[in-house]
């Protein structure tokens, strides 16, 4: 049997130190550019690959790193991995997720509890629970390296990673009011979160710039859920008259509205436009199709990857300066020009 290759084998092929290996295994950026490729070139020709042990135990890391979130959806929560793993993995991290409860009370304990027992190196977390004041204060009394994914800055630039969610509605309130449509309703979702409030205001001050005012009746809160969408849905739609179009905060709901819009026999787009935000995996596959917004998880994902080990690696603060990620309109058949209603 072939003897594995050590890092001293790569060191003497290399002529350097065991230390710089080592530098360049962990990524570290004090490396000549053209030392750094030899030992690298090395490394794939010998199929080396670092004891994760004890290099961990060497500089003191777990090469470890966490997720933690509430109840995101299937497609949203694969996203996030995907965009991770394709930075952690070539750094030689790897991935442990774990749910949590937001609204209970003794979530904060839950999460710490979590990083002391897994020892990661750091954790990323995702919206709603990324808005905690109270455990972004724990993380940093405890020591914590995290990074944020939200919709507004609430945090250090080098722990965020941020949705540009009032532009996209703004794109989207022009669309609308080009397309025709004047009488325009909202579902919003829990007035709690960050990201109801970036939306709704980001919509409402669109469309007054626009010469449209929102009446207090178009406008309704949902939880983000699909059975919220259809209890919302329903309500907005058993007004005198219809709205023209509503635009509701996640896909699930928008989804739910539709379902309302065919309960009371209301055809979607042919009466009534819908619009979602989020670009879920069903987006795309129901009938019909819905417009909505999509926000580039798998890019804001990575973002958080990357920021979380340069933290990590104490990497130079010009490297992890702050990322706002825009979200596009995706236009599809659940919208139709006013014109073209029956």
């Amino acid at each position: 049997m072939k003897k594995r290759p050590t890092i001293n084998d790569i060191a003497q092929q290399a002529g350097v130190s065991k230390r710089t290996v080592s530098r360049v295994i962990n990524g570290a950026t004090n490396v000549n550019a053209k030392t750094r490729e030899n030992i690298q070139q090395i490394i794939r020709e010998q199929g080396f690959s670092p004891d994760k042990k004890a290099r961990g135990l060497a500089v003191r890391r777990s090469y470890l790193l966490g997720i933690i979130y509430d109840n995101p959806g299937t497609f949203y929560i694969d996203q996030v991995q995907e965009g991770v793993l394709q930075v952690i993995t070539e750094k030689g991290y790897e991935l442990i997720v774990h749910p949590c409860r937001y609204q209970d009370a003794g979530f904060v304990d839950n999460c710490t509890g979590f990083v002391h027992r897994s020892n990661v190196d750091g954790v990323i977390v995702l919206p709603p629970v990324s808005e905690s004041a109270a455990l972004a204060d724990a993380f940093n009394r405890h020591g914590v390296n995290y990074v944020r994914m939200a919709s507004v800055a609430l945090d250090e630039p080098y722990r965020m990673v941020i949705s540009d969610d009032r532009h996209a509605v703004a794109d989207l309130a022009l669309y609308l009011v080009a397309q025709g449509h004047k009488d325009i309703a909202v579902i919003s979702g829990p007035n709690a979160y960050s990201s109801t409030t970036e939306r709704l205001e980001g919509f409402c001050h669109a469309l007054h710039t626009l010469g449209i005012t929102l009446s207090a009746n178009r406008i309704i809160e949902g939880d983000n859920t699909y059975q919220s969408g259809i209890a919302c849905g329903r309500a907005l739609l058993t007004q005198d008259p219809i709205p023209d179009a509503i635009f509701a905060n996640n896909d699930d709901m928008a989804i739910g509205v539709i379902r309302a819009a065919h309960d009371l026999k209301i055809n979607v787009p042919q009466s009534l436009s819908v619009v979602g935000f989020d670009d879920n995996l069903m987006a795309a596959r129901m009938l019909p199709s819905l417009t909505t917004i999509r926000r580039p998880v798998r890019d804001m994902a990575a973002s958080a990857a990357q920021k979380l080990i340069a933290q990590i690696e104490n990497l130079p603060a010009d490297n992890i300066a702050t990322q706002l990620v825009k979200a596009q309109l995706i236009v599809r058949e659940s919208t139709r020009k006013k014109s073209d209603f029956s």
